[in-house]
């Protein structure tokens, strides 16, 4: 991602990580974070993208975040802030389905606005025809981790692969998504 900020201080992730340890237990859960974190609205941020976030920064396997992990939780939840922000080009609070097109392609994937569609449609939860940016998150981190299990697979980058219906299962129900 293009949109990296700079890492906070110690001293300030030590009181943002404090904050938001709501428990004093030393580490943040699902809960905590998703407590903490907002998407622009007064919903709740998107449970299913707060725990795709645990799960990247839980070098513990523990379903929480140490302070440890903490500091790079806190700079990719701003790079991905900042990366919205940037594709928000109307203020609205949402990306909108032209928004994305050009969001996931500056990312570098070619898709069809019938694909686009199709991602609009899973990662709205509202019905609006708009993703939020938790859910923004969210779509771009599947996205990501499904386009990585497919180039596994297709070693001569031509963007076809062929495998069977148990490579295929075995491949789908081991990613972490």
């Amino acid at each position: 991602m293009a949109f990296q900020s700079p890492m906070p201080s110690q001293q300030f992730l030590l009181e943002v990580f404090r904050r938001v340890d709501k428990d004093n237990s030393g580490s943040i859960s699902a809960d905590e974070l998703q407590q903490a974190l907002s998407n622009g609205t007064w919903n709740p941020f998107n449970p299913e993208t707060v725990r795709l976030m645990i799960g990247m920064f839980d070098k513990q396997n523990r379903g929480t975040v140490s302070f440890h992990d903490f500091g790079a939780l806190w700079k990719y939840v701003t790079d991905w802030q900042n990366c919205f922000r940037s594709f928000d080009s109307d203020g609205s609070g949402n990306i909108d389905k032209n928004e994305l097109k050009t969001a996931l392609t500056a990312f570098g994937y070619r898709l069809s606005d019938n694909l686009i569609d199709i991602l609009i449609r899973k990662f709205d939860r509202y019905g609006k025809g708009t993703i939020l940016f938790d859910d923004f998150i969210q779509c771009c981190i599947i996205l990501y981790t499904l386009t990585s299990s497919f180039r596994q697979y297709d070693t001569d980058m031509d963007g076809v692969i062929t495998i069977h219906y148990e490579q295929f299962l075995s491949m789908v129900f081991s990613l972490k998504i």
